[in-house]
C-alpha cells in the first residue's frame, strides 16, 4: 500500500488474463485479513446445554478502485524489490533483489506485469464471535492463540464489544 497515492500496488503473471483489461478500468481487491475455523469444543456453552456448532470467524476487506497496469521493467523492479525488501526485513541476512544475477531478473521481470489500484472505496466485513457470550468469547480468544494463530485471536481481542471486556 502507498499512502501517497492511496493505492495499492502489485504484480501479476504476464499470462493473467486480468491485466489485459486495460488501465483505468474500475476494479475490485478482495483481501481476506484473517481466518480461523471455530470449534464447538471451545465453547464454555458447550458443557452446559450442547447447543453448540462450528463456524468460521473472519475480517475481510473489499477494496474498490480504479486498475492502473505497468509495463515498464523500471515501475516494476522498484515494486518488486520495495516489497522483496519488505519481507525480507525481519530475516537476520536480507535477501535483496541485487543479489540474483541481473540477466535472471531481467528475465523474471518480462513474466510480470505491475499493477497499481487507485482505491475510491473500502468496505469491510467480519464476523468474529462477537454474538457469544463473554465465557465464549474468552474460550475463542484462548483456544485460538493455544492454537498458534495468535493474530486473529488479538483481532477477536481487540473488538469484543465494550459489554463484553473481561474485568479482574
Amino acid at each position: 500500500y502507498r499512502d501517497a497515492s492511496n493505492s495499492i500496488v502489485g504484480h501479476l503473471a504476464r499470462g493473467n488474463p486480468q491485466w489485459s483489461l486495460g488501465t483505468m478500468q474500475p476494479a475490485l481487491f478482495i483481501a481476506t485479513v484473517t481466518d480461523a475455523y471455530i470449534s464447538p469444543s471451545l465453547y464454555a456453552s458447550k458443557k452446559l446445554h450442547g447447543k453448540v456448532v462450528p463456524t468460521w470467524d473472519y475480517m475481510i476487506a473489499h477494496v474498490y478502485g480504479d486498475l492502473i497496469i505497468h509495463d515498464d521493467v523500471d515501475w516494476l523492479r522498484e515494486q518488486v524489490s520495495a516489497l522483496t525488501d519488505k519481507f525480507e526485513a525481519a530475516r537476520p541476512k536480507p535477501w535483496r533483489v541485487d543479489d540474483a544475477p541481473e540477466d535472471y531478473v531481467a528475465g523474471q521481470l518480462k513474466a510480470i506485469v505491475g499493477v497499481e489500484l487507485k482505491v475510491t472505496r473500502l468496505e469491510v466485513s467480519f464476523k468474529m464471535s462477537q454474538n457469544k457470550s463473554i465465557e465464549d468469547l474468552e474460550g475463542v480468544i484462548q483456544g485460538l492463540a493455544q492454537e498458534g494463530k495468535s493474530a486473529i485471536s488479538e483481532q477477536i481481542t481487540q473488538l469484543r464489544p465494550a459489554d463484553k471486556l473481561k474485568t479482574v
